[in-house]
C-alpha cells in the first residue's frame, strides 16, 4: 500500500492504541494511532520495539517455552520504557493511549500468560479498556502497516479489489492457507498436519549444523549454492503433499528424507555440499508452499494472495510466488508485509484491534480487564 497524505474529512473514529506481544520468544511492544473516516482507514505507526531471544534459545535448537517466559518477565518493563521514551514522555503516556491490545493466542502458554497478565495488569493500572486478539489475524493484517511515521491511507474502495483473498500464514509454528472473505471474516481451508515450514527450517539447519534461527541460515546458504552456479545437485529431496487434492501440508518427511540424504553423504564432502544441501531444501519447502497457494486461489476464483508470517521473510518464497502468479492467465493481486513486520511483532497487535473494534462497531470503553485469558490454542 502506497503511503498516502491525509486529508481532513468527516471523522468517525480515532484511536491510540498501545500493544503487546509475547507469544513466542519476541517481546514486543507498539503504539498506533488509527483513524476511521467516512471513505477511509488512516494507520499510522508511531514507535515499536522487539526484543529478540535468539541468544537465549539458539543453544537448544528451538524455543523453550519457560526460558522465553521468563526472558519476557525480564524484558517487558524495559521494552516499555523504550516505547515510551520513543512516542510521549512518562506523564503523557495514560492520557494519550486509548486502548491495550495483547496476543491472547495462539502461542506457548507460558510466553501467552506473562504479555496477557502485564497487558492486565497495565489496563488495571490506568483503567483502560483492554482487548484480547489472535495472533494469526495480526500476521494476516501485517501487509497494511507502513514504516514508522509514515502514514497508510486504505481506502474502503481499495478493501474491495484485494477480498475475497487466499492468505498463506506461514512461521515457525503455524503453516496455513485461509479463504479470507474480509477482514475478520476467515476460513481455514489448510494446514500442517505435522511439522510447519518454518520448524522444517529449523530442524534442516539443525541437521547441516547450521544453527538457529534455520530459516535464514539456510537461505543464506541456499544463495551461495545458486551464486556458484556449479554442475553438482544432490538427489532431490520430495515435495510433501504437493499433488494431493486438498490444501494440507506435511513437512515432517521432507525433515526425514534430508536427514537420510545428509547421513548418506561422506562426511569429508560435507562441507562442499552443506550449500547444495540447504538450496535443495528451501526449494522443496517454497515449491510445496507456492503450489499450494496458488491451487487454492484458482480454485476459490480470490481477487489477491497475502503472504504473512516469520517465513514470509524468506526471499526467495517471494520471488517464486510472484513469478507463479505473473504466469497465471488472471494474475491475482499480490500483498506482502514490510520485512519488518514478518516477524513477531506488536504493530500488527495494534492494527488488529482497530480493524476489530471499527468493523464490528463495539463500544470498546466497556472492554474489562476481567475477561481476557490466554488461549493457547485458539484459533481464527
Amino acid at each position: 500500500m502506497k503511503s498516502c497524505a491525509f486529508q481532513v474529512r468527516e471523522l468517525l473514529f480515532i484511536m491510540i492504541i498501545l500493544g503487546i506481544e509475547t507469544s513466542c520468544d519476541e517481546t514486543s511492544i507498539a503504539i498506533l494511532e488509527a483513524k476511521k473516516e467516512k471513505a477511509y482507514f488512516f494507520i499510522k505507526p508511531i514507535a515499536s520495539v522487539v526484543s529478540s531471544q535468539i541468544k537465549i534459545h539458539a543453544p537448544y535448537g528451538g524455543v523453550v517455552p519457560m526460558l522465553a517466559s521468563r526472558e519476557h518477565t525480564k524484558n517487558l518493563p524495559l521494552v516499555f520504557r523504550k516505547v515510551v521514551q520513543d512516542s510521549f514522555d512518562v506523564k503523557k503516556i495514560k492520557q494519550k493511549i486509548d486502548l491495550i491490545a495483547v496476543t491472547s493466542g495462539p502461542g506457548l502458554m507460558p510466553a501467552l500468560l506473562t504479555g496477557v497478565n502485564f497487558a492486565k495488569t497495565l489496563a488495571w493500572s490506568w483503567r483502560k479498556p483492554i482487548i484480547g486478539v489472535n495472533h494469526l489475524e495480526g500476521h494476516l493484517l501485517s501487509v497494511f502497516l507502513p514504516e514508522k511515521n509514515k502514514i497508510s491511507l486504505l481506502p474502503f474502495q481499495e478493501l474491495q479489489k484485494i477480498f475475497p483473498a487466499i492468505a498463506l500464514i506461514v512461521s515457525g509454528g503455524h503453516t496455513q492457507l485461509i479463504y479470507v472473505k474480509n477482514i475478520g471474516h476467515y476460513q481455514i481451508i489448510g494446514e500442517t498436519l505435522d511439522d510447519a515450514a518454518g520448524e522444517c527450517f529449523d530442524k534442516g539447519a539443525r541437521i547441516l549444523g547450521l544453527g538457529y534461527p534455520g530459516g535464514p541460515a539456510i537461505a543464506k546458504e541456499a544463495e551461495k549454492y545458486r551464486i556458484q552456479n556449479t554442475e553438482y545437485r544432490i538427489q532431490k529431496l520430495p515435495r510433501p503433499m504437493i499433488d494431493s487434492k486438498n490444501y494440507d501440508f506435511s513437512f515432517s518427511g521432507l525433515k526425514t528424507a534430508l536427514l537420510y540424504a545428509w547421513q548418506k553423504t561422506n562426511k569429508k564432502e560435507r562441507k562442499r555440499l552443506m550449500s547444495q544441501f540447504a538450496f535443495e531444501l528451501e526449494e522443496s519447502i517454497t515449491d510445496v508452499l507456492v503450489h499450494k497457494t496458488l491451487q487454492a486461489a484458482n480454485d476459490f476464483k480470490v481477487k489477491s494472495i497475502i503472504l504473512g508470517g516469520g517465513v514470509t521473510a524468506n526471499q526467495k518464497l517471494r520471488l517464486k510466488m510472484q513469478e507463479t502468479i505473473a504466469q497465471q492467465k488472471n494474475p491475482f493481486n499480490f500483498y506482502f508485509p514490510l520485512l519488518q513486520y514478518t516477524t513477531d511483532n506488536a504493530m500488527m497487535i495494534c492494527l488488529e484491534a482497530f480493524f476489530n473494534i471499527s468493523n464490528k462497531k463495539l463500544n470498546y470503553k466497556n472492554l474489562n480487564w476481567e475477561k481476557i485469558n490466554a488461549d493457547a490454542n485458539w484459533r481464527l
